[in-house]
């Protein structure tokens, strides 16, 4: 079999797809964005790393709600040149393996038109019912609303030429049009529950030198970046209840100062400056620590020692760091928001309270700390439903059962 991925930051969610082809025999290639190659290649496992060339700007002329589809149409043409040197070379794929979002897949079925094309369906936007204008803070306009419409554009014209797709939820499958939502079906990337555990004996070093244990109260925050949409302004106004309820708790804050998602803040200004200058002196900032981004192990490890970790989300993509915390046998206390009640269970394997409440959220908090011992069991069935639902040992057989039969159908 010869498998073409698409993923202009690629591992991204083949990290271990891509792989387990090349481990099989399978010819596995995998095409990302020159400015990502170097990194790709070495996370790539075994699989053949190439490279499109990075697409330019688009024009400051094109209308505003065009901007998105004319840099997606500049990277599908950047992916499909890519393709077309690949055909001369003599590789023809079976099946394409990509992620629609930025415009990779649009013309690769014109290069290849006798290739299976399966579709990572992350993600479709909508003005009611989901992120957008969820968070009346942050409320968006018309224009906006009308700009949003059109950046489904990529993927419905994707999908027109996909044999099938996979979405890692099923909330995330329901926010696509019917004529899509037929043709996805839900598989997680999967959790590799073999790594991610609590270690007993796990250590971490705060930057003033402190080492906490399990032995501490501490409050765990991880976010990508900093920002709204992950509930971070939330999460920071619970702290002065929080930390007047429980004076030994140590607040540890994972996450860039960057935007992943949302708009960004004018002035050059982070989020987490801007609530900083909010809060002032009702938090104590000797008791909270802001470790930006960290290494992978190391983020184990605070998850390790975790008392109460907070995930807080807009109805938006459900992040990995959630099934992480839950794998590592973390209490939980999440937003009551369609992605996290999809996997907890209010009061069973973990809590759910209201994004907008910061004394819901404290309260939760506060109540989990000062009840340690009797909420570990909350903990376990965390686990429990990670090993249940989101283990990789369970999710990748499914993955790679998706893309044979892709692949098989393309044969009869």
């Amino acid at each position: 079999m010869k498998i073409l991925f698409v993923h202009q930051n690629f591992p991204g969610q083949y990290k271990h797809l891509a792989p387990a082809f090349a481990t099989r025999g399978a010819q596995v290639i995998a095409l990302t964005d020159r400015n990502n190659q170097a990194r790709a290649r070495h996370l790539a496992n075994g699989v053949e790393v190439l490279a499109y060339a990075s697409p330019p700007n688009t024009s400051p002329a094109t209308h505003n709600y065009l901007q998105s589809a004319e840099a997606h149409v500049r990277r599908g043409q950047a992916a499909a040149r890519a393709a077309l040197q690949l055909q001369r070379k003599g590789f023809s794929p079976d099946v394409i393996v990509g992620h629609p979002a930025w415009g990779e897949c649009l013309f690769l079925k014109d290069v290849f038109p006798a290739a299976k094309l399966l579709l990572y369906a992350e993600f479709f936007y909508r003005s009611a019912g989901s992120d957008f204008n969820f968070d009346p803070e942050y409320p968006a306009s018309f224009d906006q609303r009308c700009k949003l419409r059109l950046r489904n554009s990529t993927q419905l014209v994707s999908f027109e030429s996909a044999d099938a797709a996979v979405s890692p939820t099923f909330w995330q499958r329901r926010q696509y049009p019917e004529p899509c939502r037929e043709r996805i079906s839900v598989v997680h990337d999967g959790i590799d529950v073999s790594r991610v555990l609590r270690r007993r004996d796990a250590r971490f070093t705060l930057p003033n030198g402190k080492v906490l244990t399990t032995e501490d109260e501490v409050v765990t925050y991880v976010a990508r970046n900093l920002e709204p949409y992950r509930g971070f302004h939330r999460f920071m106004r619970a702290l002065p209840r929080i930390q007047t309820a429980r004076p030994s708790a140590k607040i540890v804050i994972v996450g860039g100062d960057e935007i992943s998602y949302g708009r960004m803040l004018p002035d050059g200004k982070t989020y987490r400056e801007l609530m900083l200058a909010e809060l002032g002196a009702a938090i104590d900032l000797d008791r909270v620590f802001f470790l930006g981004r960290i290494p992978y192990d190391r983020y184990l490890d605070l998850l390790s020692i975790s008392s109460v970790h907070v995930y807080l989300t807009y109805p938006f993509v459900l992040s990995w760091s959630m099934l992480e915390a839950m794998a590592c046998d973390c209490v939980v206390v999440g937003s009551r928001t369609p992605p996290v009640e999809e996997v907890i269970e209010d009061g069973k394997n973990g809590y759910l309270v209201d994004f907008f409440s910061a004394d819901s959220i404290a309260e939760k908090v506060v109540d989990v700390l000062k009840y340690r011992a009797e909420k570990e069991a909350i903990g376990a069935l965390a686990r429990q439903t990670v090993l249940d639902r989101f283990a990789l040992g369970r999710c990748l057989p499914l993955q790679i059962e998706l893309v044979e039969r892709l692949y098989s159908g393309g044969r009869e």
